[in-house]
């Protein structure tokens, strides 16, 4: 199984965290870091490097953060760039993390980073956008 670790700033992996376990119940393997106002690089550093060496008997790893440049993707690539097995993905949202959570246990971290960079991909919609995409699979349907 890969290990997960999600970061980002103020309470966004602590919350995330929250909301997937009420959708899936606790996950094992999942480390939830948050970079408040308060943190520095040099703890936040601290805190990923322990994760990993938590995580480290696990078939790979994956850094889950918020916005690509900040201060949590930077440190995450940083010590990914040292790992084997290891991705970083950003962006990251609910659904990602919920379905990317169900599927690692098939997953290389390279399929990882493939299906999670899709799901995000899908996952970002609109009303407008997916009530037109139910007309347009309708019609067809109904067709001759």
């Amino acid at each position: 199984m890969l290990g997960i670790i999600l970061c980002g700033h103020g309470g966004f992996a602590s919350g995330m965290a929250r909301a997937m376990t009420q959708i899936l119940g606790k996950q094992s393997q999942f480390i939830a870091i948050d970079f408040p106002e308060t943190s520095t690089t040099a703890l936040l550093t601290e805190q990923l490097e322990r994760a990993v060496n938590t995580l480290s008997d696990n078939e790979g790893l994956v850094f889950l953060t918020d916005l690509l440049g900040g201060t949590p993707f930077r440190v995450a690539s940083t010590l990914a760039m040292q790992q084997p097995n290891c991705e970083v993905i950003t962006g990251t949202n609910l659904q990602l993390l919920v379905e990317m959570a169900l599927d690692r246990d098939e997953l290389s971290c390279e399929a990882f980073r493939s299906q999670a960079l899709e799901c995000g991909h899908r996952g970002l919609t609109s009303l407008a956008d997916e009530l037109g995409r139910c007309r347009d699979e309708k019609q067809i349907e109904e067709g001759i």
